[in-house]
């Protein structure tokens, strides 16, 4: 805990005061920004405007002088007023004034306290000087960039950090005059004089603290014009034809995506100019900053052998990311607890949009295999959550993301669509959406208007869906008598007896005949459903309750219809009764019903007569998973020729680049045979060619680790080939980064893991991650079991200096190629250890990111 005081004592300032202010009613501060801080100001301050200036210098590893004058109107003069600081050692508060004259000022447990005497009802203005907090800058050695999502914008500069109290912004940077700059705001002036340039920026239309961003360095910059719209690019990219490549494509998508929502809302893009930004190495997929969105590089800027996954992830990314304009930027959530909202819409929305710009493909199969496989990875565990989350401090808001916002929130809420009707749900956003504009609301807000339009109770069905966590166990009653369905019925459970929510949700189910797929509309209510439409209906060969891609839960088969898909799965007709059968034999082979072994055979035999790239694509990952995690070594060993040869032949007939990259990617990860490992390393050096498929310097570099990872014969030099011939010098850097991590050298992967205590050596989380990806591999597992213990240990630590998705991330890597008793013991003694002060999110990661281990290894107890 720091504090210090600016001019004079606060304590005798306060002395000074009149009497009935010697006891504020300022709430609790602490660290962070609590919910009681936040409420306390957003009743008290309005109106709110920032003018923000940084002076960049070219070195990193200088301070960054700034100024920052925040006018806004106060209610109430009667406490001190709070505004949040809490940079790192690089930041400091310099002089603060209100209405131009020096006033104390302390800073303590991250806040900046006005006192009562500088403050006036009405208007304030307040200046600050100060040195800029780098954390949250991201500086590299040529370019910084803003992340300041949930609540870090006070560790770059004072504000009021919380989203009710969005504002005007208006910014001028100073930086090298090679250096470009990015902004919400569009350039309004730009003035270079001895090597230096500075620039303004127009104000923004009210915007929270969290989407305030800019960026600066050594960029490219793209121009095009779409629907009389200007669009820039700006990105590090240093090959020009994959620039030219993607370039089109990119401007394309924006546009399309402005185009629908503009159209689906009916309000138009409210924040005037579009610049977005390729982030090398970005911690996330995407941010929506109004006015200059940023992506990571690497999903954006594809290779020619880009999948088809690939391709539809990005058209998905930048559709998300555009319709954050609308759901998250237009209204923002009040308080984080609701932060799933905007993260639904802008998911659910990209689902809609990204169909027209892909008419080939199945987007019922798309829609299920994007957001139910990864929803599950959390669903299933102990560690789930609820999607709607209680927060007390900002501080911890970080901990609120994950696969239930993401995955999970869609599918439920494609399920109110569905109940509602999408004309009435429509209608229903637009009234919200024009209601709150330019400000914030919670999810309550939204359900009012909705339910108006509804005969459903949409509390009660907010309740099992969104304000509690876990799925629905659903189990299929099934019994024939004389070749006829004499009874089909569903038993819906609680898995918490004492809690015993009903899921109400509208599914498809699928009766499986020999020349056709009957699809059963049933709404699963209650504890038990009769299919009364099913009575004296043939037989069926099987019956899958989400055969239409749309059942939400644990699904349990009866026994006849587990045992014929195990078998006959491919047999099937249908891509997107394939690709549900896929989802559910994976979690059946999870809770024990189906072996891993005959898994994986089905998997491989199935292969070469799949024909849709969407469930081929889900098959291999399934592959990749069930043979380093729940396969026994053995049989792994065993099966490796035939699973090698059964890429290699779909390698060789796959009809696309797409498919081959896809092909081509699972054979790289799973390699083991010298054969294979010969012939992969040829290709690396070139001496051998894929017909059809061109390999990209990002293909070449993960190749190399594999390569490296299992120790093929001169991989030193080959390593050391791939950094000299790499062109790209983001791309160079991170491979330097991770190589320690590759070493067959035990004492050389221990500094590497003990340097990541460092939190200046995790400054770059994807580079950390690709490290601790190929540390914990699993044919390093023994070797890196002691380093499971310091991993989680660090996990404190990790939330507090990270980005949002690294606690998660992190904890997946460490655990990632790990599935021995020991190590699943590791997890479980580590959790038995914690405190009961230890926060609850945390501890959830942990078992949601344990629990593929704790299934594989058999060690389920203390969860």
């Amino acid at each position: 805990m720091r504090a210090f005081l600016l001019a004079v004592s606060f304590i005798a300032l306060f002395a000074m005061t009149p009497s009935t202010h010697a006891q504020p009613r300022l709430a609790d501060l602490g660290p962070g920004v609590s919910e009681s801080l936040a409420i306390e100001r957003a009743g008290r301050v309005s109106d709110v405007r920032y003018s923000l200036a940084f002076d960049i210098p070219a070195n990193r590893s200088d301070r960054i002088s700034a100024r920052t004058t925040i006018s806004f109107a106060l209610s109430d003069t009667s406490a001190p007023l709070a505004l949040d600081f809490e940079p790192n050692a690089m930041g400091a508060l310099r002089q603060v004034s209100v209405a131009g004259t020096p006033v104390a000022a302390e800073l303590r447990d991250g806040h900046v306290l006005l006192p009562v005497p500088a403050l006036h009802t009405g208007q304030n203005v307040v200046d600050i000087t100060f040195d800029a907090g780098d954390a949250p800058l991201n500086r590299n050695d040529d370019f910084l960039y803003t992340i300041l999502v949930p609540a870090r914008a006070h560790e770059a500069f004072p504000c009021f950090d919380q989203p009710d109290l969005k504002a005007r912004w208006s910014l001028e940077l100073s930086v090298p005059a090679e250096w470009e700059t990015l902004a919400n705001g569009a350039e309004v002036n730009r003035t270079t004089a001895a090597s230096r340039t500075r620039i303004r920026f127009a104000e923004t239309e009210p915007i929270p603290t969290y989407l305030f961003a800019f960026a600066a360095g050594k960029f490219s910059v793209e121009q095009a014009q779409r629907n009389g719209r200007t669009f820039r690019m700006v990105h590090r990219e240093t090959d020009a034809k994959k620039v030219a490549r993607n370039r089109d494509a990119l401007f394309d998508l924006h546009a399309a995506a402005l185009e629908w929502l503009e159209r689906y809302t009916g309000i138009p893009y409210p924040f005037g100019k579009f610049d977005f930004f390729l982030v090398p190495a970005f911690q996330f997929g995407g941010m929506e900053h109004p006015g200059a969105v940023f992506y990571n590089a690497s999903g954006l800027m594809l290779d020619e052998s880009a999948t088809q996954n690939q391709l539809l992830e990005r058209a998905s990314t930048i559709s998300h990311e555009t319709a954050h304009m609308w759901f998250g930027d237009l209204v923002t959530m009040r308080w984080f607890t609701d932060v799933w909202m905007k993260e639904v819409f802008a998911n659910f929305m990209a689902a809609k949009i990204v169909n027209p710009s892909f008419p080939g493909v199945n987007h019922d199969l798309r829609f299920l295999h994007a957001y139910y496989p990864l929803a599950y990875e959390v669903d299933r565990t102990a560690g789930t959550n609820a999607i709607r989350q209680p927060l007390d401090n900002l501080k911890d808001a970080g901990t609120l993301y994950g696969a239930i916002i993401y995955q999970k929130a869609p599918i439920v809420m494609r399920q109110l669509e569905t109940i509602m009707g999408p004309d009435a749900f429509r209608e229903g956003l637009r009234e919200y959406l024009r209601a709150h504009k330019f400000g914030n609301a919670s999810w309550s807000d939204l359900i009012a208007v909705l339910d108006q339009r509804t005969p459903e109770d949409l509390v009660a069905w907010s309740r099992a869906w969104v304000e509690e966590d876990g799925r629905p166990i659903i189990t299929t009653e099934l019994s024939v008598a004389g070749g006829r369905i004499n009874r089909l019925a569903f038993a819906v459970r609680d898995r918490d007896v004492k809690r015993a929510l009903t899921w109400t949700q509208d599914i498809q189910v699928a009766l499986g005949y020999p020349d056709r797929i009957q699809m059963l509309p049933v709404r699963l209510a209650g504890s038990r459903t009769e299919v009364t439409s099913a009575a004296g209906l043939p037989a069926p060969l099987f019956v899958l309750p989400n055969g239409g891609g749309i059942a939400y839960g644990e699904l349990h088969l009866d026994r006849q219809s587990l045992a014929w898909l195990s078998e006959r799965l491919p047999d099937i007709s249908d891509p997107l009764t394939r690709g549900a059968g896929w989802v559910t034999l994976w979690d059946a082979m999870l809770d024990g019903e189906l072996p891993a072994e005959r898994f994986l055979d089905l998997a491989i035999a199935s292969l070469p007569r799949e024909d849709n790239e969407l469930n081929i694509q889900r098959m291999l990952s399934y592959l990749d998973e069930a043979e380093w995690k729940f396969v026994p070594d053995s049989i792994r060993t065993a099966r490796a020729r035939r699973v090698e040869q059964t890429l290699r032949d779909g390698l060789d007939k796959a009809a696309t680049t797409s498919l081959k990259s896809a092909y081509f990617s699972a054979l790289r990860n799973v390699a083991l045979t010298p054969p294979t490992l010969g012939w992969l390393t040829r290709v690396w050096s070139g001496a051998e060619t894929i017909p059809g498929l061109t390999l990209a310097e990002t293909d070449f570099i993960v190749l190399a680790q594999e390569l490296a990872v299992r120790e093929v014969p001169g991989w030193r030099t080959l390593l050391q080939q791939q950094i000299d011939r790499t062109q790209n010098p983001d791309r160079k850097a991170r491979l330097q980064f991770v190589v320690p991590a590759l070493s067959s050298d035990q004492t050389e992967r221990d500094r590497f893991f003990a340097s990541l205590a460092d939190v200046n050596n995790r400054r770059h989380e994807p580079w950390v991650l690709d490290g601790l990806h190929y540390l914990h591999h699993p044919l390093r597992a023994q070797t890196s079991l002691k380093y499971i213990g310091p991993s989680l240990s660090l996990l404190q630590q990790i939330q507090r200096t990270g980005d949002i998705f690294f606690p998660k991330r992190w904890t997946d890597a460490t655990l990632s190629g790990h599935r021995s008793l020991e190590a699943a013991r590791t997890v479980h003694a580590f959790l038995d250890r914690l405190p009961p002060s230890y926060p609850d999110r945390l501890r959830r990661i942990v078992l949601s990111s344990a629990d593929d281990l704790f299934r594989a290894s058999g060690e389920r107890v203390g969860q």
